[in-house]
């Protein structure tokens, strides 16, 4: 037999061998945790869509941010379900609206908890829209301009609460610059901006669409949200979120967009985020509670392959179950 000089399985023989050479660790400190809280609740509630996952009254929220603190997590992201929608999203930038609330609340309990934001306007439109419309006949439009502004208010009014980082998710053109600017402006400018940089227009936010009640009313989000099948047009919006201040880029969502977070991490070596969406969660879920493969197992390699892509950050719904794992 001819001799061999290199024989990779040599350090794969042992789980010592194996983790002595490891290029890829997972730490508690990778994962921010979702958070859904509603201003109609008076109790918790669960998304049937995603098991595990619930709508929080703002009492719930804050003990559920301080367990995540205790747990070892060190950021959350919120998300608000306001009481009533409009057609100007007056429940997102109202001084006394559900995320404000929730934020001023977890701030009082657990101030070193990394509170981070979501700006967006769909889950208080009554259209359902992460914009302003304006509706021609058979055709509507989302209007950039006027929904940057609300954008900015809602940003602001944020900041004022106390978040740490501000997240726009909304992919309007140019409201990372619109809000850097307000922000710094209005003396907050030690307060960070993640940006939805990539976000695609994808079938896996079903569930999250569910969880956050703000399906469009009518029409579709392939007018702001990018098409799936553009890596460039990614590059490019990831450069403009960059230029205009953006603190961390995120891609969104995780799975089918790996090519595109490699890009983005290697291109412009930012702080990188990216979402383990909705979708992606609830299949997993699914195939587990059918005995197809093992949860725990599972996420542990999609986790690591989305590190291993170049994530810095993971958002993701398993962010509490993967702090216990990584405990043991």
């Amino acid at each position: 037999m001819r001799r061999l000089l290199h024989r990779p399985r040599r350090l794969r023989r042992s789980p010592a061998l194996r983790n002595l050479v490891r290029e890829t660790h997972l730490s508690v400190h990778d994962f921010v945790l979702p958070l859904f809280v509603s201003e109609k609740l008076s109790q918790r509630q669960p998304v049937t869509s995603m098991p595990g996952v619930f709508q929080l009254p703002v009492k719930d929220v804050v003990d559920e941010a301080c367990r995540a603190q205790d747990l070892g997590l060190q950021a959350i992201l919120l998300f608000g379900i306001p009481a009533h929608k409009d057609e100007v999203a007056s429940g997102a930038y109202a001084k006394n609206g559900v995320i404000q609330e929730a934020v001023r609340a977890i701030k009082s309990k657990c101030p070193e908890l990394i509170a981070i934001t979501d700006v967006c306007l769909c889950e208080y439109m009554s259209h359902g829209h992460c914009g302003v419309t304006r509706i021609d006949g058979d055709h509507f439009h989302v209007l950039n301009d006027e929904s940057v502004e609300l954008l900015v208010k809602t940003a602001l009014s944020h900041a004022a609460a106390g978040a740490d980082i501000v997240a726009p998710s909304d992919m309007m053109d140019g409201r990372i610059g619109a809000i850097r600017e307000a922000l710094d402006e209005s003396g907050f400018d030690q307060t960070g901006i993640m940006s939805y940089a990539a976000k695609f227009a994808s079938v896996f936010y079903g569930p999250f669409r569910e969880a956050a009640e703000s399906p469009p009313q009518f029409g579709d989000r392939r007018s702001y949200q990018m098409d799936f099948a553009n890596a460039n047009e990614a590059l490019r919006e990831a450069a403009s979120d960059v230029e205009e201040g953006a603190d961390i880029v995120m891609i969104k969502p995780a799975l089918a967009y790996l090519d595109i977070l490699w890009r983005v991490r290697e291109r412009f070596r930012k702080p990188t985020a990216v979402y383990h969406v909705s979708g992606e969660y609830a299949m997993v879920k699914a195939a587990a509670e059918k005995g197809i493969f093992d949860e725990r197992a599972a996420v542990f390699e999609i986790m690591t392959a989305l590190k291993r892509a170049g994530a810095d950050l993971i958002v993701t719904y398993w962010a509490r179950e993967l702090a216990k794992w990584l405990r043991e």
